[in-house]
């Protein structure tokens, strides 16, 4: 059975063939496009004013740009094919001959001439099978003058020790050339470092690879765009021999990184100059290096997991760094660019373990950051300002574990709240005492604050909130705090429903209704209730001899007043565009949201989310009607005797609504 299974296996790889590399895929693609123009044709990016071109993917292709510049479409003989005069595309190969005539063939020209002058012609003239990364003529031309004289005045040593490093002594194509390996070159058998990206960008020592896997009789063929230099470096040590980098030295000492950049392994290290270190305040660069967990996030924070030359990247892309968060790695024109910004002042310093690029910036992770960092270039910074106000920036700068709920800048468009007494206590309130996580929160969840209250987590199926403020961005998880976005200023319950109603002059007459109803009791208790609570007004609303009826039958006073109590609590920001909620009396209520405003049983609510310690409470300037007491949804049924009394206190309530002389 399982020998069945592997020859099943075996014969669907052989149908469906081996799987291409990127480069391949990209490969294939341009030659999908070009098609129309005959055989063998591949479509082509050519980045406008530049010789670049890239064969692309799907995406790249309905993009149009490179780097952020515009492109055009050229099309051209695919690698291996050429034409011939009269017929359409590129319908012959290339003729087959040795490396040393291949290069003339595929526009290496000069990289011809030297091995001619070195007298390397010899050798891949011979049989045998070798692979040579092949320099095109404009890549000899951008070498530094200096330079090429230094090679081209000593060919029989220097300039043949140049190119046999561009050798490899067997046979590679594209296929071979694996993501994050090496091959030893013909030149003392130093490394090459090969890179072979999921765009299809293929690099051997950061040099792209413009047209890979030409064919020879004695091996094979890659142009490349620059001149290859030996690397026999770590990144380490090309951090202790560079003078610009003098400071990140020592923060990599104090840190104990030095083995890490050491090692074997593909790293991308974004090194701060000197410059960069200068442009932090001295007091948060100071924090930071006698911080040594600080100091090991930021410099982990600069360190990408897997080698990424500047060539590779055409477009943004998000790249792990070791501390575990992500970058945006991008380019406009010829800068790179991190985050958005061309920050990136040199590029492409390789080591055997990866390749360094010179950042003039300090790239500061919110694990080394306090709260009033991470605040400040928020859209909290209103909220910051008030608690500096209040003398309590020592929570957000100091070494204590806490959690802020910092209301959004958008809370205060109408001015900030007077800094009293009062104030201070409040702000008080919104700092926890544990450094929390949103994502390990949970329903009835209780959180201790600074204030010495005691506040609920509600997870909704729309929203996570905290009593009656909503969490309104994604967490920033600084040194010891965490600072939560919030989307209004919390108000910390301060008694049950009762208790809270009893004290708004609002509500006394529901009181003495509940009192009358006998549901005291309930709203006194702990428990979980959203209270829809008629004013005084939608009392008023009612004539008074059908208010005095109503009041003297606890039956029917109980009945409706359970109908304007929820059995869950529901703070407005969980509220969407329809809500149906649970009433103690049975029937459903039903609430919604729209442009800010919270209506329940389609009556605007006057206040919402007055918080107590077992409920919500939403202030309402009409008394609510259950289904039983709407003949509309009763049929032929008789009505509830109490159905005028709310029938009339309903559309009372409406007219006073519209004309307050009504009332009065």
């Amino acid at each position: 059975m399982e020998r069945g299974v592997l020859l099943l296996l075996a014969l669907a790889l052989a149908l469906c063939g081996a799987a291409r590399s990127p480069y391949q895929q990209v490969l294939h693609h341009s030659r999908l496009r070009g098609r129309q123009h005959g055989p063998n044709v591949c479509a082509v990016q050519k980045l406008l004013g530049t010789n670049r071109k890239y064969y692309t993917n799907c995406k790249q292709w309905y993009q149009r740009k490179v780097c952020g510049k515009s492109i055009v479409i050229s099309y051209e003989c695919c690698p291996g094919y050429e034409k011939v005069p009269g017929e359409k595309g590129c319908p012959a190969a290339l003729p087959l001959s040795n490396i040393y005539d291949t290069l003339g063939i595929v526009g290496a020209s000069t990289t011809q001439l030297y091995s001619l002058s070195s007298n390397l012609k010899p050798e891949i003239e011979a049989p045998g099978s070798f692979t040579i990364f092949a320099p095109n003529n404009e890549a000899w031309a951008a070498l530094p003058a200096e330079m090429l004289d230094s090679l081209v005045s000593n060919v029989n040593i220097e300039l043949l020790n140049a190119l046999r490093y561009h050798m490899v002594n067997r046979r590679v194509l594209t296929d071979d050339l694996k993501h994050g390996t090496s091959l030893p070159s013909m030149y003392q058998n130093i490394d090459l470092q090969i890179h072979h990206y999921p765009n299809g960008i293929v690099t051997v020592n950061c040099a792209r690879l413009l047209k890979a896997d030409h064919h020879a009789t004695n091996g094979v063929v890659h142009l490349i765009d620059k001149v290859i230099a030996t690397t026999t470096n770590t990144i380490q040590q090309i951090v202790e021999t560079d003078e610009n980098l003098e400071t990140l030295r020592a923060a990599v000492a104090a840190s104990g990184l030095n083995t890490v950049l050491e090692n074997e392994g593909q790293f991308t290290l974004l090194a701060p100059t000197n410059e960069a270190f200068e442009k932090i305040p001295p007091e948060t660069l100071n924090r930071i290096l006698g911080d040594p967990e600080a100091l090991k996030d930021l410099l982990n924070h600069h360190i990408l997991k897997s080698a990424m030359c500047a060539e590779a990247i055409i477009a943004g892309l998000s790249m792990e760094t070791l501390e575990g968060t992500m970058l945006e790695v991008g380019c406009i024109g010829d800068d790179l660019t991190l985050n958005g910004r061309p920050i990136i002042a040199e590029k492409d310093m390789l080591a055997i373990n990866g390749v360094v690029h010179f950042v003039n910036e300090l790239l500061i992770p919110d694990s080394a950051k306090t709260l009033f960092e991470l605040g400040k270039e928020s859209d909290v910074s209103t909220s910051i300002d008030l608690f500096r106000q209040a003398d309590l920036s020592s929570h957000l700068t100091g070494n204590e574990r806490v959690t802020l709920l910092a209301p959004i800048n958008t809370v205060f468009k109408d001015g900030t709240p007077p800094m009293n007494r009062n104030t201070k206590s409040l702000l008080l309130d919104h700092i926890l005492k544990e450094q929390l996580s949103s994502k390990h929160l949970y329903h009835g969840q209780t959180l201790e604050t600074l204030g010495g209250k005691e506040l609920r987590v509600f997870v909704y199926r729309n929203n996570l909130c905290i009593e009656n403020v909503c969490i309104a961005a994604h967490d920033r998880r600084g040194r010891f705090g965490t600072l939560f976005t919030v989307d209004k200023m919390l108000t910390p319950p301060v008694g049950t429903v009762m208790d809270v109603l009893k004290a708004d002059q609002r509500f006394s007459t529901l009181v003495a209704a509940i009192q009358s109803a006998g549901l005291m009791e309930t709203l006194n208790r702990p428990g979980a209730f959203t209270v829809f609570a008629p004013t005084n007004e939608a009392f008023r609303a009612m004539p008074q001899g059908e208010l005095n009826k109503l009041m003297g039958n606890a039956k029917e006073l109980a009945t409706i007043l359970k109908y304007h109590i929820g059995d869950e609590i529901l703070v407005s920001g969980a509220i969407g565009a329809l809500v149906r909620l649970k009433s103690l009396q049975g029937d459903k209520i039903e609430v919604s949201a729209k442009n800010n405003i919270v209506n329940v049983n389609k009556e605007p609510v006057a206040e919402t989310d007055i918080m107590a310690t077992n409920g919500v409470i939403y202030a309402v300037n009409a008394v609510l009607q259950p289904p039983a007491f709407r003949p509309q949804e009763r049929g032929d049924e008789p009505a509830d005797p109490a159905l005028e009394i709310f029938k009339q206190a309903s559309a009372l309530s409406k007219v006073t609504l519209r004309s307050p002389r009504l009332g009065k």
